[in-house]
């Protein structure tokens, strides 16, 4: 995971550009100027301390597959939230994510000391929902009309999360290859 930047734009939009990406988002990226919103959006919240997204590089093929990042970030209360991830379908499934996932969870429970990780995803992306329970989140509920989509559909989203106190089990747990003796 990089810092995003500005010169990652051409990169990530050959990964944007499948439309099957953004089948359960709220956001429907279908074309360039779409995605350059999106991207210089998360560029003006990084700017701003709202949040802090990552280019995810994958070494094998040297090539950026997606992106992630801790957004609604409450610095009082100590609390992030993981999300806004999406990856080429090449790559979903593959591993990449949970290297992700642990990667910001460890930075954000030992690192910077949060007491609380959201993670929510529309209530009919089971994928999105079965990988986030692998990763030991629990499960707090459903908001129902949550939020309006691009499209004007109204989305129900299922919210979940990690908190300090169980992070050491949920790591031994669910990310026992990252972790090194």
């Amino acid at each position: 995971m990089r810092p995003l930047r500005p010169e990652h734009f051409n990169d990530l939009w050959e990964v944007a550009s499948h439309p099957e990406i953004w089948e359960f988002t709220i956001q429907k990226i279908k074309t360039k100027q779409a995605f350059e919103l999106y991207f210089h959006t998360a560029l003006k919240e990084k700017e701003n301390n709202q949040s802090c997204p990552f280019a995810v590089y994958d070494k094998p093929s040297h090539t950026f597959v997606g992106c992630t990042r801790f957004g609604n970030i409450v610095k009082e209360h100590k609390r992030a939230e993981i999300g806004w991830t999406w990856y080429h379908p090449a790559v979903q499934r593959t591993g990449i994510n949970k290297a992700c996932k642990h990667l910001l969870l460890q930075y954000g429970f030992d690192t910077i000391g949060l007491n609380r990780i959201e993670l929510k995803t529309a209530a009919i992306n089971y994928k999105s929902r079965g990988a986030i329970l692998k990763i030991g989140a629990t499960q707090e509920g459903v908001f129902r009309h949550h939020i309006i989509n691009d499209d004007g559909s109204l989305r129900d989203s299922v919210f979940f999360s990690i908190i300090k106190t169980e992070w050491r089990e949920i790591e031994k747990k669910h990310f026992p290859e990252f972790i090194h003796a």
